[in-house]
């Protein structure tokens, strides 16, 4: 057997008693180790492949299907530019927390600086740490160094999100039909990983130490689940698409200054609360800031966080049974005003198709939401439902990869809608090109179409000093037929003109779709100030 044969099929061996259940394969020379070592073992059915051609997708695809599972995934490819169109799932996943390994094939170190092809320098290329393989030689003690190695990377995805396995292969990179070595490559008996790691305990905070009864709880993009704790504290939650709490707190935040009855006293951040600047000038004003995280690196970006943790217990606590009701009699103000606003507007706008869809779809769904307006539309009038579970890349908030990772936990969780925009629809057109023999998502995927940027519209860039800078470089309208583009992938598609159109394309998806809504991105600025002003007179 040829070193480079014998390294990978340990490597795939030893992920897979490490249960890493999904890997997605871009093809290329210098990983076909790689290649026909997970292709044996998913033909054995020890693992699920997914092969893609295009690795800025692969690496998407890997990151929602680490996320759909919750399991670490790992993503493998050949060797130089290939290695680089990782880069923004890599960074998404290291913002976000997910378990992605990158196993990237690398050329042996001699012909490094030789202008060797498809030749770079791949440590750190994603700005995290590499977990370097050694070059494979035929001598004997290398069996558990490989094993071991492979425990580490997938024990540190597991604790903190992506790492990079880089692995040098010296020809012959297939295989020789030979199984003799020098050692024997068995992994350890059952089946049980090389090495067995659990993880670090963590340090809880008692609340009553400096947060009292007027406490207000800001969940962003996390995992974690604080909603026992503030029923029981009595204190309202506000909370991204991704989580649960008041239906139009972030819309309250964003429509003026607070009265004296609903302005908190503290504020509990959970995850990265980053999609709403009136959520962020909350909490940069309230003098005390609890940050829950288990990272060292929490999140405060605007510096403000008094105490941090990595849990937080209620015990003796004061209730202000006041504070709670306030909060809810203003968020159902404001949600009056908001069905009346969108009632007297002609259909569709974001608003009413991110209000329709949330509604419409049927328990145990899972939504995932686009960068840019999709999620903040969401964020701003959807009525959250704890029976439909939301995803967003919310981790760098990028618009790439967003088709690709709501395929990713199509296939890990199940049917699966995706509210994205249609720059964000166009920057992923990859993620429809699915090989036949692959398994094929249960995804459909509704695009709001309002030909170029939309979201600039309401930023700075937005207003009517810019109008003539504004169309070529902000709102780049592009004219692309989308029935074509999906008929070249052969993929369904069909246009929903009304909220009851819209409502029958969502029936139960069977493989991936396309429905698509146009809509006027020129309205947007206008109809959002107006829904600002309404909203901040409805609670005062």
């Amino acid at each position: 057997m040829n070193p480079s044969t014998a390294q990978a099929r340990v490597l795939v061996d030893e992920l897979i008693r490490n249960d890493v259940r999904h890997v997605v394969l871009s093809p290329g020379s210098r990983n076909a180790p790689l290649s026909f070592a997970l292709h044996e073992a998913a033909a054995a059915g020890r693992l699920t492949l997914h092969v893609r051609v295009d690795e800025r997708t692969a690496g998407f695809l890997a990151l929602g299907l680490a996320r759909g599972s919750g399991d670490v995934t790992a993503v493998t490819c050949t060797s130089g530019t290939a290695v680089a169109n990782l880069h923004p799932a890599v960074l998404e996943a290291g913002h976000a927390g997910v378990p992605v390994i990158a196993l990237t094939a690398d050329r042996p170190v001699e012909l490094y600086r030789t202008g060797a092809s498809q030749t770079v320098d791949q440590q750190r290329i994603f700005g995290i740490d590499t977990l370097q393989f050694p070059i494979a030689e035929r001598r004997a003690n290398q069996n558990g160094l490989w094993r071991s190695l492979v425990c580490r990377a997938v024990a540190t995805a597991r604790e903190r999100g992506p790492v990079h396995v880089n692995v040098p292969f010296r020809e012959p990179l297939v295989p020789d039909g030979d199984d003799d070595w020098p050692e024997s490559l068995d992994g350890r008996p059952f089946d049980v990983p090389w090495t067995r790691t659990a993880r670090r305990t963590t340090t809880s905070t008692h609340a009553a130490d400096h947060l009292g009864p007027r406490t207000l709880v800001i969940v962003g993009d996390t995992e974690q689940d604080l909603s026992d704790l503030a029923e029981r504290a009595g204190w309202p939650v506000i909370a991204e698409p991704t989580g649960h709490g008041l239906r139009h707190g972030a819309l309250l935040l964003n429509a003026g200054g607070l009265p004296d009855r609903l302005q908190p006293q503290a504020v509990v951040v959970v995850g990265r609360a980053t999609l709403s600047r009136g959520v962020l000038k909350l909490i940069a004003r309230t003098p005390v800031v609890h940050v829950l995280s288990d990272e060292p690196d929490w999140p405060d970006p605007q510096f403000t966080a008094t105490h941090t943790s990595t849990d937080l217990v209620l015990g003796e606590h004061e209730v202000d049974d006041d504070w709670l009701t306030a909060w809810q009699h203003a968020d159902k103000a404001v949600a009056d005003v908001v069905d009346d606003l969108l009632a007297g507007q002609a259909w569709p706008t974001g608003l009413h198709v991110a209000r329709d869809l949330v509604a419409a779809l049927p328990s145990g769904a899972n939504l995932f939401l686009g960068s840019s307006n999709p999620v903040r539309d969401v964020d701003l009038v959807a009525q959250p439902r704890r029976d439909v579970r939301t995803y967003a890349n919310r981790g760098v908030a990028g618009i790439d990869g967003s088709v690709s990772t709501a395929a990713g936990i199509a296939l890990t969780r199940g049917p699966t809608y995706a509210l994205i925009g249609d720059l964000t629809f166009l920057h992923d057109a990859n993620g429809l090109l699915i090989g036949p023999g692959e398994p094929r998502p249960d995804l459909t995927v509704v695009v709001l179409n309002d030909d170029g940027g939309g979201i600039f519209a309401l930023l700075e860039q937005g207003a009517k000093e810019h109008e003539r800078t504004f169309e070529r470089v902000f709102g780049t309208p592009h004219g692309v037929d989308l029935a074509s583009l999906c008929a070249a992938h052969h993929v369904p598609h069909t246009e929903a003109r009304t909220p009851e159109e819209l409502r029958r394309a969502l029936d139960r998806p069977s493989g991936i779709r396309v429905v698509e809504i146009r809509s006027r991105r020129h309205e947007l600025r206008d109809l959002h100030m107006r829904l600002k002003a309404a909203v901040s007179t409805a609670f005062q």
